[in-house]
């Protein structure tokens, strides 16, 4: 499978803007199944969530019209209102318009994320073209229990906002991520700067070894492909099977 990261600028809840822009990012992108997008990438992270959540149906019919164009799935969050509650959701849109959704589990209550959104409580994996992805949002790269491999997933995929000034973190977790995991790691970041924060992208995909197969450069608009081999995968696994060692974790519901 070719996965492709998108590493992008994004003007401040400006979303028209941000979805053409991306329209002339992607006309340069050549083929691939899977087009991984940040956080927000169409507003930015508004903790106001609404400010943005009245974009959603929009934003929601770009990555359908974007999916059926490219022929690929699109993966990217937005804010969202579902009942009176809102949500950080993540939406993997496949080119036949149907849709899974994630609902950001980690707030980010240094940041303010966990006064205006709902966490989510349900762990999300998707099959796509013969890859199962687990799903995961920005903050959630920090919590490891959270993203045990149980042998029921391929790839992590992680939409984020990350930014400069945690760069280590970043750098070293996506990596640590697919070493534990036995798996490959997908990691699409913003660069720019919003109203509180710089960021450098550093979008990356990683091999089951923790090395970087591609990685987009700083501060800069870029689209970086890589193959997920599930051949090679499944033989180291079965080589070097280290999860069969693994503790077990229990995730209790909030």
């Amino acid at each position: 499978m070719q996965l492709t990261i998108l590493q992008h600028d994004i003007q401040w809840c400006e979303v028209a803007a941000n979805l053409a822009h991306l329209d002339r990012l992607l006309c340069r992108i050549p083929r691939t199944d899977l087009l991984l997008l940040p956080e927000m990438f169409a507003t930015g992270l508004n903790n106001m969530a609404s400010e943005v959540a009245d974009a959603a149906p929009a934003i929601t019919g770009w990555m359908a019209r974007t999916a059926a164009e490219h022929d690929c799935a699109v993966v990217g969050t937005m804010a969202v209102q579902d009942g009176e509650r809102y949500y950080n959701r993540l939406h993997f849109v496949r080119p036949d318009g149907s849709i899974t959704t994630y609902d950001k589990h980690h707030l980010f209550a240094y940041g303010g994320e966990a006064m205006h959104y709902s966490r989510g409580t349900e762990r999300r994996i998707v099959e796509w073209r013969g890859v199962r992805f687990l799903l995961q949002v920005c903050y959630d790269l920090r919590y490891p229990v959270w993203a045990r491999n149980r042998g029921d997933y391929d790839c992590i995929l992680y939409s984020a906002n990350w930014p400069i000034s945690r760069d280590t973190a970043w750098r070293t977790l996506i990596r640590a991520r697919a070493i534990e995991n036995q798996c490959y790691v997908a990691a699409a970041n913003r660069i720019g700067t919003d109203q509180q924060c710089e960021y450098y992208g550093r979008s990356a995909i990683i091999n089951p070894y923790g090395e970087t197969m591609t990685e987009c450069p700083d501060q800069t608009e870029w689209a970086a492909a890589g193959v997920l081999d599930m051949d090679f995968l499944r033989h180291y696994c079965d080589k070097f099977p280290v999860l069969a060692d693994a503790d077990a974790f229990t995730i209790l519901p909030s």
